[in-house]
């Protein structure tokens, strides 16, 4: 088996290490990569990650017999979707189902529509009306880019300062692109954070162990958020009744909502919760 990995960063390098683990597996592929991949025996590819159709000329090419995705934004741009034109075997969210990963408005509409427990939340794409909010609500409080970001589009205020400095360069400095002409404003939650993955296949959820990811750049919690620091697994502190009920609370609900919406989910769904 021939298998073929879209991404460049830890995340594709650890999937195709563990891939070729698989006696089955003959051979992986991985576009971009990066050059720490060669010593486990991942084959690097010179093709960016949206060149699609260069791509599925390689997978025909090769015999690709299945193709994962690691990133958001060749999901967002429809990557699944021209695979699977192609006829050609990918896994992930096509491009209407990975708008619950691309902006963080839809999946607090779907949230809120499942009554999936969440945040209080307003979104602004005007900084007026959205630093007025935040001085009637006051700080501690959460600004988050409504798109991708990197993992450092969420701001978590302690000060009304601070949050009105975010809005500032979100909305008006455009600091993320069009990912943050709109905003999020949350509430601020206090608790122990998790992290809860599944494998779903449109319907059914199949959910992984539970980790704890660690987003601040400096020590001791402080700094703004990365894409992630670290991260450990399992979370002794989360017990396994917490874990069950996040799975029937948030994980069903959200994929049946998806269904609901026409856009049923294939691929990894990712939940950051607070116990």
């Amino acid at each position: 088996m021939k298998l073929l990995i879209i991404g460049s960063g830890g995340r594709e390098h650890a999937v195709g290490k563990k891939l070729l683990e698989d006696p089955q597996v003959t051979a992986v592929f991985c576009a971009k990569g990066n050059a720490g991949m060669l010593k486990d025996g991942i084959k690097i590819l010179d093709i960016a990650e949206d060149a699609h159709q260069d791509l599925i000329a390689f997978a025909k090419k090769e015999v690709i017999d299945w193709t994962f995705v690691g990133p958001e934004i060749p999901l967002l741009n429809g990557i699944v979707d021209d695979f699977q034109t192609a006829g050609l075997k990918i896994f992930g969210p096509n491009q209407a189902a990975a708008m619950i990963e691309g902006s963080k408005e839809f999946a607090k509409e779907l949230m809120t529509e499942m009554k999936i427990p969440t945040a209080a939340y307003q979104t602004f794409s005007d900084f007026e009306a959205a630093k007025a909010y935040v001085l009637e609500q006051g700080a501690p409080i959460v600004v988050k880019a409504d798109g991708l970001a990197a993992g450092k589009g969420v701001v978590v205020a302690e000060t009304v300062e601070e949050a009105i400095e975010a809005l500032h360069e979100m909305l008006e400095e455009q600091k993320f692109g069009s990912s943050s002409a709109r905003v999020v404003i949350e509430e601020f939650l206090v608790g122990e954070e998790f992290s809860l993955l599944a494998f779903v296949d449109g319907e059914h959820v199949y959910p992984m162990v539970i980790a704890q990811d660690h987003k601040r750049a400096f020590d001791f919690d402080q700094g703004p958020n990365t894409g992630g620091m670290g991260a450990y697994s399992p979370v002794p502190q989360i017990s396994e009744a917490m874990v069950e009920q996040a799975v029937q609370k948030v994980l069903h609900p959200t994929v049946q909502g998806m269904i609901q919406r026409g856009t049923p989910y294939h691929g990894i769904l990712y939940a950051g919760l607070i116990a």
